[in-house]
């Protein structure tokens, strides 16, 4: 599948394209030159974090989706972890360094990319042997050779987990063994998962599953592993962490626990490559049930924001992500026609012109009383449905035949209480 047509099947089904983002972000340019700045830094082996603030519409999760493919390009490793209640609570940590770990992603290995970068990380051993020692591999010193490097390399991960290294340097002798049962048992503990047998544990030294308390230790062990593969560092999302304002008091007071205990790891350099990046509503930032709950973590990442957004300081920690207006709607939409993969090219362009698009724009957003902000999703549903309809079928005319019908399917809670009027035909 081309890129083009990935794209389009994520907007036909309402969700965040997995790739391309650049070919539709608009308004963003600002806010990606102050990230790479701070990537540029973090690659000095420093860690930092972004918090980005948006009300539902804003695009946090496409502008978060967007900032880890460009770091990717610019060498980094990315991992987007949404947080939910169920699946992936926050204030446990063990479970997000495994969906971090499971989401792992590189520009040369794509998703899902932790074995190969362990296993990189290993074969480079014998390729360095070689340049510092100029042998092959047949020489009878290699194999020596090769293991007092690996012992080199360990040496700065046991500093930063002495587990994480030991259970590394079992892996490397089950691969070695050709034990491959062992050997994925053991990288799966790296990964945090939890069902590890003891008999495998045992050949490392370690035992039991990953616990919170471990969870960023191992984070580091795993940041090290990335900057001696090569990577500039790690960018870690945490995608729509206001899920925690629905928790009662006490795991709520934990969650936000967790965020802290990032935060501080990130200021005492414990975290070295790290760039982390948390979205988060309003409510999220500013609420008693958000990060106002927690008064030092509050004060840590605080934003000040004036009545013109123009003057915004993206530099800082938090910064707010505007939300989209009909110019900005409409500029994207130019760009999915662009990129729409059509067989019939000509008929697309003269049916969905400009002026259809935002005659298609006003009508949407006048289905949910005007409010722009919460349209962009279903718009670009509704968008990719008329050029699907215009490209199959000669005789479809969108001006005379299209007709808003579909808005209710799927809604979200936020654009079921903006969700107002009767289907209607288009007018203009």
């Amino acid at each position: 599948m081309s890129q083009a047509q990935s794209i389009v099947s994520a907007l036909r089904s309402g969700v965040v394209p997995a790739e391309g983002l650049h070919l539709l972000s608009t308004g963003l340019e600002a806010l990606e030159a102050a990230v790479d700045a701070e990537l540029d830094f973090v690659a000095t082996g420093r860690g930092a974090a972004k918090w980005l603030r948006g009300d539902y519409g804003a695009g946090k999760t496409f502008t978060a989706r967007a900032l880890c493919a460009r770091a990717r390009a610019r060498g980094f490793a990315t991992a987007e972890v949404q947080i939910s209640i169920n699946d992936t609570p926050l204030h446990h940590l063990e479970t997000v360094y495994r969906r971090l770990v499971e989401r792992l992603e590189t520009a040369e290995d794509g998703p899902h990319a932790f074995e190969a970068i362990v296993d990189t990380w290993l074969y480079q051993l014998g390729d360095e042997v070689k340049a510092l020692h100029h042998l092959a591999e047949d020489d009878p010193r290699f194999a020596e050779l090769t293991g007092q490097r690996l012992e080199d390399k360990l040496a700065a991960l046991s500093q930063r987990t002495p587990v994480f290294a030991q259970v590394l340097r079992a892996y490397h002798r089950a691969q070695h063994a050709n034990q491959l049962a062992t050997a994925q048992g053991l990288l799966g503990w790296l990964g945090g998962q939890p069902h590890t047998g003891a008999a495998v544990l045992h050949q490392a030294g370690a035992r039991g599953a990953l616990d919170g308390a471990a969870a960023l230790s191992f984070l580091a062990g795993l940041l090290v592993l990335l900057r001696q593969s090569g990577s500039r560092g790690l960018v870690l999302v945490l995608d729509e962490v206001e899920t925690l304002q629905r928790l009662n008091a006490q795991t709520r007071e934990k969650s936000l626990n967790a965020l802290r205990q990032l935060v501080d790891a990130l200021a005492a350099d414990q975290l070295p490559g790290l760039y982390l990046v948390v979205t988060g509503t309003h409510d999220f930032f500013e609420g008693y049930k958000g990060l106002k709950a927690l008064p030092p973590l509050y004060q840590r990442v605080q934003g000040r924001f004036t009545d013109d957004p123009r003057f915004d300081n993206l530099r800082a920690p938090q910064v707010r992500l505007l939300p989209f207006d009909e110019a900005r709607l409409l500029a994207v939409a130019r760009r999915v026609r662009a990129l729409y993969p059509a067989v019939h090219p000509e008929r697309l362009a003269a049916r969905v012109d400009d002026d259809f698009l935002a005659l298609l724009v006003r009508q949407v957003t006048a289905g949910f009383g005007g409010q722009v902000a919460v349209a962009p999703r279903l718009f670009l549903r509704e968008l990719v449905d008329v050029l699907d309809r215009v490209d199959q079928h000669e005789d479809y005319e969108p001006r005379a035949h299209y007709r808003l019908e579909r808005l209710d399917e799927g809604l979200t809670d936020e654009e079921l209480a903006a969700r107002q009027g009767p289907p209607s035909r288009l007018e203009g």
